[in-house]
Order: structure tokens, then sequence, then C-alpha cells
């Protein structure tokens, strides 16, 4: 499956950006609101700057406590960030997020983040495909 079939299967809304000098607070809000897991850095809401995740700012709280909270969320992102292209299969996007110890990739069209997927999203996609081959096999074996 190729990452353009997963992003169909995700619901609509677009990418959701935050400007690399909201604070974190803004950041964590955003993210409990919308429940996900990380959030992409841009200033245009199109460009990637990087990637914010509730792992980063929850090891950040655990080092230095809540004054994390007031800092500018480019000062937690990372911003050396894996990527893929909606055309890449959706088992080479999971061995990346997987050997990167990663969950979180944004889906790029040139210089334009389209997308972000989640290892959860790749996993249900591939799981869903398995069934299917499953289904077929088990079909031709019956004589269906």
């Amino acid at each position: 499956m190729r990452v353009h079939q997963i992003l169909k299967s995700k619901p609509e809304g677009g990418v959701i950006t935050i400007a690399p000098d909201a604070t974190v607070a803004d950041a964590a809000s955003l993210l409990s609101s919308r429940r996900i897991g990380s959030i992409v850095v841009s200033l245009d809401g199109s460009a990637l700057a990087g990637i914010l995740s509730e792992r980063d700012i929850v090891r950040e709280l655990g080092r230095r406590g809540t004054g994390c909270m007031s800092d500018k969320v480019s000062d937690l992102m990372t911003s050396e960030i894996v990527t893929c292209r909606a055309d890449d299969e959706g088992t080479d996007v999971l061995t990346k997020m997987t050997d990167g110890r990663f969950r979180h990739m944004p889906v790029m069209d040139g210089d334009t983040v389209i997308g972000l997927i989640s290892i959860g999203d790749v996993v249900k996609a591939r799981l869903a495909e398995l069934a299917m081959e499953k289904d077929a096999l088990e079909g031709m074996i019956m004589g269906h």
C-alpha cells in the first residue's frame, strides 16, 4: 500500500501546523484538543520547519519541569526530519519509522507538507492489506 492510499483513509482536515515562535503550552493545548501525537512546525502552513511531538514535550517536562511550557516551539522541535512522498510504499515508511524510533512522518510534495502519517496509520493499513490477501487466498483455496 502506498502512502497516498494511507492518507485517504485518514479523516479530512488538512495538515495541522503551528508556528515556530508559538509557545510549547500552545502546542500542548493544540495536541490535546485535536487528540494528536505530533504537530508540524511551519511558518506558512506548508513549508516544513520541524516537528514537535508529545514525547518531546514530556521529555523536557521531566528534565526541567513546567518552565519549558513558556519556551518557543522552535526550542524543542526536531528540525532534521525524515519525510516521505505520497508514492512511497507503506512498508518502506514503516521500516524508516521503526529504525529511526519515531512515530510520525510528514508526507511531502516537493517543499510542501501534504500530510502527516503515524506508525499506527501504516500498521492499520498493512493489517487491512494482509486481511484482504488472506480472504483472497481462502477464496481461491475454497473455490469461491
